[in-house]
């Protein structure tokens, strides 16, 4: 469609006898083009001369201008070398002209203007350094190697505006080039980038020539590592290993939007792919703000920026309220979540605000009044660019500068510094709180805390001058939150221990300054469980969770959490990295377990069940994993594969906060005597690698720590059986061999990985077995013997064990194990087990009720117990704020109480378990 039929606006002309010769140049084009080249040329002498020069060209191209584009730019790679900067100028006055002309009129949008601008930097670009490396490879002055790849290995970086296709009208493009170091010998590297280097400045020197025309781009190559000390051109490796070592947050920042442009895109992409974990930390970066706000005030003072609001030579890319600012809030944000939300990994300014906004990292509205404020600053920009083609973001200094800007924009100057001075003021007050923090001040040494945070100084965390800094901004807050707890002193000493274990401090202390509330969370936990305090000093990152945008939001069940952990493992580049992946995304959600207990959300058998989901969701998880990992080296399992069984608490599905987990691995090899791979092994032998490769990706320390500690010695014949068990083994023992304590072990047993046949196999297995062994006659005499025997060789471990002693949990869970193997049930949890019984008749209901309810009692006191402290509750030494957590949980009003109920209970239960099962010596 024609120019002028898409027409919607047009300048006024502030020098109307120049837009009229401008217009009168076209004299036979459709009266709304003469009204908008009249308006162009009448506000832009610039313009004016390319309406005049190209006059020819623009009638037709004006019929169909994307058609006349792109017919411009597919002559650049048929250019010859001589023939090139001629070329290149041309093309870049017809797009100037029409790229104009077509913003002016509001024919395009604002990014099919930077669409086109981008467009033709790319294809210059690309010319240049395909024709000047040709050139070399045809006088042989590139080594072997470069004939290989496109451009001899060369590939040029946009970056900037450039990067996310947002080139302004007049701007300046930031290159990095590099070339693949990786197709030549060592010994030729030398050469090689002599060469590149040459190639490097040639089209710089091809692209700023301003003869015959004017310039096509000014090129900058000041953002390359270290730019003051290395040459135009670097070896791809030396650049990998400058980002590795020593990059800072403004490289970072700009390697949000850089893109592989020009020359070998292929490796060009497999470098920016190798920068990722670079640009996108893993953890939530806060301390990005921070350096974002320094490196905003350093722009500021260099350029003289700083002060109030004045409209007249204000800066629109640097000011106050100005485009960068936009740039900088939307990328420090991106900076901030992109390592954990690969959606916000994004080029563009309105697309990382309308990803941040989808995700919950920005309110809707504010992201879409700053993209509105954006898409404005840019028209201003490009205007004021357009009138003499120059690289300028400032607002004109006089009246007359400002009547010519107003009539460019179709406005007048009143109205024009009306609006411009709200819209600058409106980013100016969306943007700034997010990166000023508040004036560093002087601690207040005095009172609570004083003499403390003398000592703190010496901690590993607080060794930088900016992590100092930005504690001195803190501590006023946390001492407030500190002093208002139970035992204000012991909070005190608990945050002490937390400060110092943390290895360092900066990160953390810029989300906590972000981040208020989780000020308040930190000083609750260490208020109230010191291990949990711990704990979080050596794994900080967990609290990246809490701020991830559901942390509060029910739990969502154990398959909504392996499908999560799948996912996350899907992106893990190898074996060691997902193992990583686990760790980091267990912490996590093991964390927020931890806290809605610690702050009541959830009940100590709710958390137990969370515990337990997240144990197998873990397994589930991960299991797959090692099977592709095994599978790689020595084939796929041979027969139908292999299921895993959580034992013990972990098949009843309750876990408490430091369980390790009881496993058994069950195979079918359906006579497939060994895989098929690279490597067989026999079916036997490779089930028992895949076993211990699994214990050992659940167990094994890594970077990141482990996941659980496994015990495997519930398996047949325990520990002398073997690791992996065969199904037709696992069935013949349970029917035939298996001694009622293995009995017992399957009462609680549940598949929670493996192959789904078989798996429902196994479960058949369990269920028949418990259905006609549980009757027999020994069941009660060996229950109690084992009974007996657990007493003598392990006793409670102090007065508030809450799991071995008689009538606590081990006791209770022994007699619900009993009573299911009794009534043939295949019933897991206790309550369930118990029921179970009664319907049996193997107890009475209300043995049952008090079963029940000691267990209730005793699992709150475990659960709390291990929440606090990991170790033998020492009620004394929990503090006030964690014998707060124990009694809420427990239903008591003082700790006589607790003792007594404890007792009272206990008591009843003991006897309970003792008429179900008998005494020892009974039995027989």
């Amino acid at each position: 469609m024609s120019l002028a039929g898409r027409l919607t606006r047009a300048p006024d002309a502030h020098d109307r006898a120049r837009g009229r010769e401008a217009a009168a140049l076209l004299s036979g084009a459709a009266p709304d083009l003469r009204t908008l080249l009249e308006g162009a040329a009448g506000c832009s002498p610039y313009l004016a001369g390319l309406i005049e020069r190209e006059a020819d060209w623009l009638g037709p191209a004006a019929e169909d201008p994307e058609a006349a584009l792109e017919a411009e730019l597919g002559l650049l790679p048929d250019l010859s070398l001589s023939d090139l900067g001629p070329g290149l100028r041309r093309a870049k006055r017809r797009v100037a002209l029409m790229v104009a002309l077509c913003d002016l009129g509001g024919v395009w949008p604002l990014e099919t203007v930077t669409g086109w601008l981008t467009r033709l930097a790319d294809a210059a670009v690309e010319a240049c350094i395909l024709r000047l490396v040709a050139e070399q490879l045809r006088r042989e002055k590139l080594p072997p190697g470069a004939g290989e790849a496109p451009a001899g290995g060369m590939v040029v970086l946009s970056m900037g505006k450039g990067g996310a296709h947002e080139l302004n009208y007049s701007s300046d493009i930031d290159l990095i080039c590099l070339f693949d170091d990786a197709l030549f010998d060592r010994a030729d590297i030398p050469e090689a980038r002599s060469v590149f280097v040459r190639v490097t400045r040639e089209m710089c020197r091809l692209l700023s020539d301003a003869r015959d025309g004017g310039y096509v781009f000014r090129t900058d190559l000041r953002l390359r590592p270290d730019a003051a000390v290395t040459p135009a051109c670097l070896p791809i490796s030396s650049a990998e290993t400058y980002y590795e070592s020593m990059g800072r947050t403004w490289e970072r920042a700009a390697y949000i939007k850089a893109r592989a442009a020009s020359g070998d895109i292929a490796a060009g992409e497999r470098f920016l792919e190798a920068l990722t974990p670079f640009v996108w930390r893993r953890h939530l970066d806060f301390a990005a703000i921070q350096d974002a706000h320094d490196m905003r005030l350093r722009i500021r003072d260099h350029k003289g920026l700083g002060g109030p609001l004045r409209l007249d030579g204000h800066d629109m890319k640097l000011g106050r309220g100005g485009i960068r600012e936009i740039e900088f809030f939307t990328q420090t944000r991106q900076l901030i979540a992109g390592g954990r939300d690969p959606s916000l990994r994004v080029r563009g300014t309105e697309d990382g605000l309308a990803r941040l906004a989808a995700a919950g990292w920005l309110p809707t509205e504010t992201a879409a009044e700053l993209t509105g404020l954006y898409r404005a600053h840019r028209e201003v920009e490009h205007r004021l660019q357009m009138l003499a083609d120059q690289q300028t973001h400032a607002l004109p200094k006089d009246a007359e500068g400002f009547d010519r800007l107003a009539a460019f924009m179709g406005t007048s100057a009143e109205a024009l510094r009306r609006d411009l001075t709200a819209r600058l003021d409106a980013v100016h007050a969306l943007t700034d709180d997010f990166f000023a923090p508040d004036a560093p001040g002087a601690p207040d040494e005095s009172g609570f805390g004083a003499e403390a945070v003398d000592g703190w100084m010496r901690y590993p965390a607080l060794r930088s001058d900016r992590a100092v800094a930005i504690f001195r901004r803190l501590w006023p807050s946390i001492r407030a939150r500190l002093a208002e707890a139970a035992r204000p002193e012991e909070a005190l000493s608990q945050f002490d221990g937390f400060l110092r274990g943390l290895p360092a401090g900066v990160q953390l202390f810029s989300l906590f300054e972000a981040n208020p509330p989780l000020q308040g969370l930190i000083v609750d936990i260490c208020a109230t469980a010191p291990a949990l305090a711990q704990y979080l000093s050596r794994n900080a990152g967990v609290f990246d969770a809490v701020i991830a945008g559901d942390f509060f939001a029910p739990w969502p069940g154990v398959a909504a959490l392996t499908d999560g952990l799948r996912a996350d493992l899907a992106h893990s580049q190898d074996y060691e990295e997902a193992l990583d992946t686990a760790r980091r995304w267990a912490k996590d959600w093991h964390f927020r377990i931890g806290v809605h207990y610690l702050r009541g959300l959830v009940t100590a058998h709710e958390a137990g069940g969370h515990y337990a989901d997240l144990a197998e969701a873990a397994v589930a998880g991960l299991y797959p994993v090692v099977v592709g990992e095994m599978a790689r080296k020595h084939g796929a399992p041979p027969g139908r594969g292999a299921v895993v069984l959580g034992m013990g608490s972990l098949g009843a599905g309750q876990l408490n906060a430091t369980s390790d987990v009881d496993l058994i691995v069950i195979y079918d090899p359906a006579d497939v005597e060994a895989s098929d791979g690279r490597r067989p092994l026999a079916a036997r032998a490779y089930y028992a690698r895949l076993t211990q490769a699994l214990v050992t990706a659940i167990s094994a320390p890594t970077a990141e720590g482990r996941l659980y500690e496994v015990d495997m010695r519930l398996r047949p014949s325990g520990r002398q059986g073997p690791v992996a068990t065969q199904l037709s083994s696992f069935a013949r023992y349970q029917r035939e061999e298996a001694w009622t304590w293995e009995h017992l072990a399957l009462t609680r047993a549940r598949v929670i990985a493996g192959e789904p046949e078989l798996a429902r196999e196994v479960e058949a297995v369990r269920c028949e077995v418990l259905a006609t062994r549980g009757g027999e006659r020994n069941v009660r005499a060996d229950v109690a013997e084992m009974r007996a025997r657990i007493a003598a060789a392990k006793p409670p471990r102090g007065a508030f064990d809450a799991k071995v002693g008689p009538g606590r949990l081990q006791d209770i869970e022994l007699c619900a194990g009993a009573a299911a193997l009794l009534a043939g049930s295949p019933a897991r949890r206790v309550e369930d087990q118990l029921a179970a019984g009664v319907a049996a008749g193997v107890l009475r209901a209300e043995a049952a009720e008090g079963l029940a309810e000691a267990e209730r009692l005793f699992w709150a006191l475990q659960a709390s117990s291990r929440l606090l402290t990991g170790e033998p509750l020492d009620l004394g030494a929990v503090g006030e704020g964690g014998l707060r957590l124990i009694l809420r949980e427990t239903g008591m009003a003082d700790e006589a109480a607790l003792r007594a109920a404890m007792k009272a209970r206990g008591d009843a239960a003991a006897r309970i378990v003792g008429e179900v099962i008998g005494e020892a010596r009974d039995a027989g």
